[in-house]
């Protein structure tokens, strides 16, 4: 019961990652070191255990996907992302710079921890560690797409390639949804539908179910084949595997720099304006780009925090 207490305890803290553009729930994964039970879990969903379970050998199917596993961490991961979304969204639309800050200790000390999971450090692994950073680096300094009625194939392609993403120590697959120009719709009709089925109101949400649906269809597509090839690869190349994750950690520090200046913004379909392209800058020289204030001092103390809840999870976990 205390290790499957704990177990939702990381589900909670890889939903509320993942919810978060920026952190990926894969890192929170990965620094409590349930990263790689977890791909595994996912590939052995295959035709094997489509066979057992249609022909009702519930137990050995339960046993072939490591059911007790993934439904307690998809449990928390659910329970997260349902009750966390919406305080995330308005943390991120009124106090950013705090949530950053938070996250970006976080990060620093998720690659302090993942660091020591490198059996021995070569050239080859080096050379991975430089190819992640450059690639997480230049994914979180992209310009957003901004669409207005995206369909139900494009909400399935973002959701394929968005849960590939979050299963990725260091690539926030929602960040990948904002950059696709899916995250507010995505997030907003789980909003939607959570508000719908408490009020009653069944008929009002029928196109954010249609919505959801499509995401979650794309999400299994993408999940089932790529969690075989992360699989395959920690198997033949773990070291190389594990610099390249710690890579994509280094190089998504980029977006969770909590001192942004917005350079080009786009307006939705709701006429919010909102920022399409942000570049940081010094927290001294924030104020004269922005007007507000850097918050440095509270900044400094929850990126503090964020790193000391690292080493508290990975102290948990042991």
């Amino acid at each position: 019961m205390k290790n499957r207490i704990f177990l939702y305890l990381k589900g909670l803290a890889m939903g509320s990652a993942d919810v978060v553009p920026g952190v990926s729930g894969g890192t929170i994964a990965f620094i409590t070191g349930i990263y790689e039970e977890l791909l595994f879990s996912i590939k052995s969903v295959d035709l094997e255990a489509a066979k057992l379970l249609f022909s009702f050998k519930l137990k050995d199917f339960w046993q072939k996907i490591n059911g007790s596993f993934l439904v307690t961490l998809l449990l928390g991961i659910a329970t997260a992302i349902i009750s966390l979304s919406r305080l995330v969204l308005y943390l991120l639309e009124n106090q950013p710079i705090l949530l950053w800050s938070f996250f970006f200790g976080l990060i620093v000390a998720s690659v302090i921890i993942v660091g020591k999971q490198i059996r021995k450090w070569s050239v080859v692994a080096v050379v991975f560690l430089a190819v992640g950073t450059a690639i997480a680096w230049y994914i979180s300094s992209m310009s957003q797409v901004a669409l207005d009625e995206p369909g139900a194939l494009y909400v399935f392609m973002c959701g394929a390639v968005a849960i590939c993403a979050m299963i990725l120590p260091g690539i926030s697959g929602s960040f990948i949804l904002i950059l696709l120009g899916a995250y507010q719709l995505v997030f907003g009709a789980l909003q939607n539908i959570v508000d719908g089925l408490a009020g009653g109101g069944l008929a009002a949400i029928g196109g954010d179910l249609r919505i959801i649906g499509a995401f979650g269809v794309g999400c299994i597509a993408g999940l089932l084949s790529f969690a075989r090839l992360l699989s395959w690869m920690f198997l033949k190349y773990h070291d190389a595997v594990v610099a390249l994750l710690i890579g994509f950690l280094v190089g998504s520090l980029n977006k969770v720099w909590p001192w942004k200046h917005t350079v080009e913004t786009y307006t939705d379909r709701h006429g919010v304006v909102k920022p399409l392209l942000q570049k940081n800058v010094s927290p001294f020289s924030f104020t004269e780009f922005t007007g507000e204030e850097s918050l440095l001092i509270m900044a400094i103390v929850l990126a503090i925090g964020g790193f000391a809840s690292v080493y508290s999870l990975e102290w948990c976990s042991t």
